[in-house]
Order: C-alpha cells, then structure tokens, then sequence
C-alpha cells in the first residue's frame, strides 16, 4: 500500500492580511499638503465660513452696527422677517428672478450655442452657421461691459419720453407706447428688468457652451446624421447629455446671480420699482443696515440670502441627478 505523501501545513503567517505599509511624511509630501490643502482651506476659513459664522451670531442680536453694545434676542429677528411685508415681496422677486432668469438664459445661451457650431448645413461636414465667428463676438459683447453701466444704459433705453424703445415703437405706429413708463409701471418693470439681466449674460454662457460642444467628439454627430436625426434631435440627444456638467455649473451661477441681482436693479429702479414690484432682499438689507442701524436684523436678512443660495443649489443638483447626471453614453 502507498502511502500518499505528507502535505506540509500551509504558512498561517502568509495567509494572515498584511497591513499596508504607510508612507513616510517626508517634507516633499508635508509641503504639499500645507501648500494645496491647509493653506487654502485655512484661507477658505477666515474669509468665508468665519464672516458667515459671524453674520449669524449677530442675527441672533440687536446689534445697531455703530456701537459695541449688542444684547442677545434669539430668534426674534427671523420673526420680525415673517411679518415684513416688505422683506416678504423682496424675497418673492428674488424667487421669481431665480425661476425665470437661469431658465431663459440657458436655453438661450444653449440654443445660440448649437447654431453656432452644429447648427449648420446638414450636409458634409459639422459646422455652424455661416458667419458663426461674427455672432460669436457680437453675442459677447455685451458681458464686456460692467453691470451697472448696462443697468444705465437700459435706463435710458426704457426712458418714457427720449427712450430708444418708445421712439421705435411709436415710429412703426404703435402709438399706445407713447411715453409708456416701462420701469415706472408695476406690470412691465420686473419683466424689463429681467429681459436686462438676461441681455447681458446671454453671450458669456453661450461661449461657455460653445467651448463644451466642441469637445464633443464630431464622430457622434455623423453618426446621429446617419441616424436620420435632425437638429433638435441632435442637440437634445448629443449635445445636452454630454455637456450637462456645464449647463448645471450654468445654471448654479445664473441661480446666485438671480438671488442678488442687486447692481442691476439699483440701477434700473433705485427705490424699487413701482409697489416694490423690483425690490430685491439686497436692497432691503442695505436699507436696513445703513438707513435704520439695524444690523441684527440686516444680518438676518443676509442668512436668508445665503440660506436660499444654498438650497437653490441642493434643489439643481438634485434634478440633475434625478433626470440621470452623467450618462454613459449618447441616448438616441
């Protein structure tokens, strides 16, 4: 009888995890930390989270903004907030501002963008229409130039008596806009002021988007020509899945930019508008703060602000991620 051969027990020392070896903190690996994430996030700290935690504690007080005297008084400034009719209508511009103004400037921005460089001849190579080049600096423009002198220069515009808009408008026999009030009128100003906000911003998202389309591979778009697909569905099969990362960064500054909109409607309507109907929570604050000396209560306002900031964004980057966030691939 053969005896089978003895196996010799395995090595329990080899079968046992091994801790992984942790890398010695030289000073190559120190400085860099220090340099890339301590520094920048001690930066971050002392001028963004330290004033925020500031304006909060002084929300919770009766601080005039003039003297060191301040008493503690909870929440009672948020209370004063629920019951100023005012703050109230304020707050509802800004709402309306941050549903209608990052809506209509991106599908602007995004519609300019698809002509300019897929939008052209369905034949041949993929290109935008003819003269792109020339609707792209001209699309621009108007983001060169600062906010508040776009706020002046629309003032003018709207002007009842020598406004650009009235003189047209009554030129090709519309007489009903005969010295109409455009910023003076409670139906017609926040629509006027929001068509600004839109003309300036238009261009600079547009390029923002162009430069995203283009690194769109080109064999995508032959292929969805092939397909049979057409222009629209072109730009809502291709295009937007593959450059949605740059319409949600789109629409998060539009979002914020909406929620302030304070140097744009100064200058349109300084005190505003007619029945506040262009008032918007940056201009309550001010009044608030250095009008009434009540800064407690301005810093309360101000929470609210980045509050609703905050909760703009939640609300973008939940959508995006519930209408599918980063696809896989190009659904057709």
């Amino acid at each position: 009888m053969i005896e089978a051969p003895l196996v010799p027990p395995a090595d329990t020392e080899k079968t046992l995890p091994r801790k992984k070896s942790r890398r010695p903190w030289t000073f190559d690996r120190i400085s860099f930390v220090l340099v890339f994430l301590a520094l920048p996030l001690a930066i971050f700290s002392v001028f963004v989270v330290w004033p925020f935690v500031q304006a909060f504690w002084y929300s919770l007080t009766d601080w005039s903004g003039f003297t060191p005297d301040m008493n503690f008084v909870g929440l009672e400034n948020y209370q004063k907030l629920l019951e100023d009719d005012i703050f109230m209508t304020a707050l509802r511009n800004n709402v309306i501002l941050a549903i209608v103004v990052p809506f209509v400037t991106v599908v602007l921005a995004f519609a300019l963008a698809t002509m300019i460089t897929v939008g052209g001849s369905t034949y041949g190579a993929t290109r935008g229409l003819k003269g792109s080049t020339f609707y792209r600096v001209i699309s621009f423009f108007p983001y060169t130039i600062p906010a508040i002198v776009i706020g002046l220069i629309w003032l003018q515009m709207f002007d009842p008596s020598n406004g650009l808009l009235n003189g047209i408008l009554t030129g090709i026999g519309l007489d009903g806009f005969d010295s109409y009030p455009w910023l003076g009128d409670a139906r017609t100003a926040m629509p006027a002021s929001i068509f600004v906000i839109i003309w300036g911003f238009v261009g600079f998202y547009m390029v923002l988007f162009v430069a995203a389309i283009k690194s769109v591979p080109g064999e995508l778009y032959d292929a969805a020509r092939i397909d049979g697909a057409g222009r629209f569905r072109t730009a809502f099969s291709v295009t937007l899945p593959l450059i949605r990362d740059n319409v949600q960064t789109a629409y998060i500054y539009l979002g914020i930019l909406a929620l302030d909109a304070f140097v744009y409607m100064v200058a349109l309507n300084p005190g505003g508008g007619p029945e506040n109907s262009t008032l918007v929570m940056p201009q309550r604050l001010l009044v608030t703060a250095f009008e009434k000396g009540q800064f407690g209560l301005a810093s309360a306002m101000g929470v609210v602000m980045a509050v609703a900031t905050l909760v703009f964004a939640a609300i973008v980057f939940t959508v995006n991620r519930l209408v599918g966030g980063r696809p896989e691939g190009v659904r057709r």
